[in-house]
């Protein structure tokens, strides 16, 4: 049998789809284009009403494309809003989409619908996908219960893989020929090995001992997760990125505490400060949600000049989206669709500033890329920095996958321009 997998969201649902492929694979089904698959799986992101509405477009263009294959829906979607199925044939919720192959031979009407969510097993047999950068889902699930957020519904309680079997993956990975990991999960600060009760640092602290590819990232970190040894460890690492992305959702202290958040501005504030202080370099990006309910002009603009005066890297903004089961989906204060428009167009222009800024910054400076593909009619190929600036270059060939020194010589827009250090 042949399938198609589609993945919408966040890192760790990559990290899921890997799983189901290997398994799949492992199983003797095969990948193929979506118009050829037997049976297409959509795991799909449920954070947003705009992921909703991409999930429903995906599968109405799948029917259209190949109206024989039979459509199952898995994740996060289906686990929250087995209900909504858009025409699925089968609905698979979190524990399910791990057994797809158990699933497969039903008939077609049927769906499961489930609570039941344990942490995935670890398949990393084979060459992973991408081998350029892989990632690695070391956690799952979330204990917080911020009022906007419908994630704690669709991952459940927090739980985590041992170091033990993440040092194993690292192992696989570094013998396959990775050059970069990028540790990923729903809350990683709120890793805690499951044999020893060891803490995100503790993991770190094994990871840079052991076997592992030369590059690690930490992917979105709770602001609160960084004290002072967490900004030690990775500023005094040999293997750990100098590049953080922290959830800050908002720079008004009024917003904060109506969405659950624990921190205060002021907090954020002395952090950034410290971060860019103690890791030279580092790039700090931010997600950031507007139109909460309750946001008035002037709570708008607290996070706008806040934002502005933060020396980071780059923003992640977003409109909220209600989302039914959440504390905020009942909240008074409702921000009309126009308004939140206005300030999303606004806080990106503002990224468009900072990314610029920071890019600029490093003109005539000589860095270390990552060097991947073919990109931009095959001229380029493209590579992150230690602080995830994307780097062009010329391409050859028996750059990819490579680990490459290059001076950053210009920026054109959005694009960075370098050339390799030769000699």
């Amino acid at each position: 049998m042949k399938f198609y997998i589609h993945t919408t969201g966040c890192k760790a649902n990559q990290w899921d789809s890997y799983v189901i492929t290997n398994c799949l694979k492992d199983s003797g089904y095969s990948l193929s284009p979506l118009s050829h698959a037997d049976c297409i799986i959509v795991n799909a992101c449920t954070l947003t009403e705009g992921a909703e509405k991409d999930l429903r477009r995906f599968i109405n263009r799948s029917r259209n494309i190949n109206k024989k294959a039979r459509i199952l829906l898995v994740g996060c979607h289906a686990q929250v809003y087995p209900d909504q199925s858009f025409g699925a044939d089968l609905v698979l919720g979190q524990s399910e989409k791990f057994r797809i192959k158990e699933f497969l031979p039903l008939d077609g009407s049927f769906v499961m619908k489930t609570r039941s969510i344990p942490l995935e097993g670890m398949f990393i047999n084979g060459t992973p996908r991408g081998r350029t950068r892989v990632f690695l889902k070391i956690q799952d699930g979330c204990d917080q219960f911020c009022s906007y957020c419908i994630v704690p519904f669709a991952r459940g309680k927090s739980r985590s893989r041992s170091s033990l079997e993440i040092i194993k993956a690292m192992n696989v990975f570094y013998e396959n020929g990775v050059k970069e990991v990028v540790l990923t999960g729903i809350e990683i600060s709120a890793y805690k090995d499951p044999l020893t009760g060891a803490n995100l640092k503790s993991l770190l602290q094994s990871l840079e001992k052991a076997k592992t590819p030369p590059r690690i990232r930490i992917s979105s970190i709770d602001p609160l997760c960084l004290d002072d040894e967490i900004i030690n460890i990775v500023a005094s690492s040999t293997k750990i990125m100098k590049s953080l992305h922290i959830p800050l959702q908002s720079g008004s202290d009024t917003i904060l505490k109506r969405m659950g958040r624990r921190y205060t501005r002021d907090y954020i504030g002395d952090l950034v400060r410290k971060l860019n202080t103690l890791i030279h370099g580092i790039g700090i990006g931010m997600d950031v949600i507007v139109g909460f309910p309750g946001e008035d002009e002037t709570n708008f603009l607290e996070t706008s000049r806040f934002l502005a005066d933060l020396d980071i890297y780059y923003l992640h903004v977003f409109p909220f989206s209600a989302r039914k089961g959440t504390k905020a989906a009942t909240m008074d204060g409702a921000v009309s669709d126009k308004a939140k428009k206005e300030r999303v167009f606004l806080l990106r222009k503002l990224d468009g500033v900072k990314r610029r800024r920071f890019h600029e910054r490093f003109l005539g400076q000589t860095a270390c890329i990552l060097a991947e593909g073919k990109m931009r009619r095959n001229f380029y190929m493209r590579g992150y920095t230690e602080n995830y600036i994307p780097v062009c270059i010329p391409y050859e060939k028996n750059l990819e996958n490579n680990l490459v020194n290059v001076t950053i010589r210009e920026v054109q827009d959005n694009l960075v321009i370098g050339e390799p250090v030769t000699g």
